[in-house]
């Protein structure tokens, strides 16, 4: 399956051939559609068939590893069959602003010092929870950090390495609960600035930091003894 949204996180719509379809679930031979996994919601969208019906993509998920996407659709829509030439769409807004939201976590994760035990991802806010036992949160400090790296408008860029490279620089990993895909032989990095942040992630992210806009704090929680939630949402 060929992984388009890691070619270009921008393209919206693409040609593709259904190579798996049972129980409302189809497999295409490339796909753009991002599934849900590592905080970030699985895309969903429509394929369009060749007599012009619309089937709804409610989620994109994992299917038998991290290159295998299925692609569930709404109940009681037309499912096409294997071997059927369909061009599939995204729902771009809301992928759009989990680009932003996703980029934005790594400006937050680049600015507060300890590891990352959780996060989440939606069209609207994001969190990340951090080990820090006692420490305190300086909301104001925080997000006026965050907001001048999005106003420099870093450009936001992605790499490979093998897993001997990762094995040999264990720092790079920010996250404690998620670990980066292995299997494949190669791991995704993606870059912000030259040196605002670099870390293994498979998730999609806009090109620079000035597409995520101005960016708001919100809640600071403590959730067990060492986990500090971090909340944030776009400011407008």
């Amino acid at each position: 399956m060929d992984l388009l949204f890691y070619k270009d996180s921008y393209q919206k719509s693409c040609d593709a051939t259904v190579t798996y379809s049972e129980n409302g679930q189809v497999r295409l031979d490339q796909t753009l559609f991002y599934p849900t996994g590592g905080g970030q919601p699985g895309d969903s969208g429509w394929l369009e068939l060749s007599d012009g019906t619309k089937s709804n993509v409610i989620e994109a998920r994992k299917g038998e590893n991290h290159e295998d996407i299925v692609l569930h659709l709404e109940e009681g829509a037309d499912v096409p069959q294997i071997g059927d030439k369909v061009t599939a769409f995204l729902d771009w807004d809301r992928r759009y602003a989990h680009m932003k939201i996703h980029s934005c976590l790594h400006l937050l994760c680049a600015s507060v010092i300890g590891d990352v035990t959780g996060g989440q991802i939606s069209d609207v806010k994001g969190r990340l929870d951090f080990n820090l036992p006692d420490t305190a949160i300086d909301k104001i400090a925080l997000e006026e950090k965050i907001n001048q790296l999005i106003a420099e408008n870093h450009p936001i860029t992605q790499d490979w390495i093998s897993d001997e490279e990762l094995d040999n620089n264990p720092s790079m990993v920010r996250t404690m609960s998620v670990k980066p895909p292995r299997g494949s032989g190669k791991i995704r990095l993606v870059k912000i600035g030259e040196d605002v942040d670099l870390q293994p992630c498979g998730g999609t992210h806009v090109k620079s930091t000035g597409e995520i806009g101005p960016i708001k704090i919100g809640k600071v929680e403590n959730k067990g003894k060492q986990n500090r939630r971090i909340n944030l949402t776009f400011a407008s």
